[in-house]
């Protein structure tokens, strides 16, 4: 309940900050690259319950676009679309999700409903929390998995990698966050989203990466 009154607040706070740079980015994207404006989809918030995610469109619609973005799909990027992608802007929108109950700041990033289906006994754990803007696993994976589908060609290639690398280690970090994450930790990761810079370490002895990375090798 914490939580939530919490979100509702800083939710409403950043709404009404941000809404003029999210209303200069809806006109650039809508002069430079055209309608729609907004990208919606499908996420899971619950194992067995959906929601419509909103962010602003960084690619070119294709009526045959589904999975995650491999290199395959870098061409549909917009001229928008690169910035918004790297900074992480397209993502603002996300705030209409958190004060709607979809979402919270921080928590595991909500998957397709068809990775939860082929994933049901890993993602019935994963999705115990309240799927997040941001994440352990999103901020301290992300450029691995970034990586690992940069070199993918196809989708099915990028399919592959993705659902036999990708979901198991960032299914892992998430689990593994739930068990140790305190409303300090919550708070780093979210300052740590906006600034890229700060050294996100969790207690006094190692990061967290470190330490539940050789956990999953192990």
């Amino acid at each position: 309940m914490m939580r939530r009154v919490f979100d509702l607040i800083l939710a409403s706070t950043l709404a009404i900050i941000l809404s003029p740079v999210m209303f200069i980015i809806a006109c650039l994207i809508f002069i430079l690259d055209g309608r729609p404006i907004f990208y919606k989809s499908e996420r899971m918030k619950s194992f067995d319950e959906g929601f419509t995610i909103w962010k602003f469109r960084t690619m070119r619609v294709s009526a045959f676009d589904k999975g995650v973005s491999g290199a395959y799909k870098f061409s549909r990027i917009t001229r928008c679309g690169h910035i918004l992608r790297s900074s992480r802007l397209d993502e603002l929108p996300q705030l209409l999700n958190i004060l709607r109950g979809d979402m919270t700041f921080v928590g595991p990033r909500p998957p397709l409903r068809h990775y939860v289906d082929m994933y049901p006994g890993l993602y019935q754990q994963v999705l115990k929390e309240r799927p997040g803007v941001t994440g352990y696993a999103t901020l301290m994976y992300h450029k691995e998995e970034e990586d690992i589908l940069a070199k993918c060609v196809s989708a099915f290639e990028t399919e592959q990698k993705y659902c036999d690398i990708c979901i198991p280690k960032k299914a892992a970090l998430d689990l593994m966050y739930s068990e140790y994450r305190t409303f300090f930790s919550d708070a780093i990761l979210m300052l740590a989203t906006v600034f890229r810079r700060i050294n996100v370490r969790l207690n006094s002895e190692m990061s967290l990466k470190t330490r539940w990375l050789q956990k999953i090798n192990n």
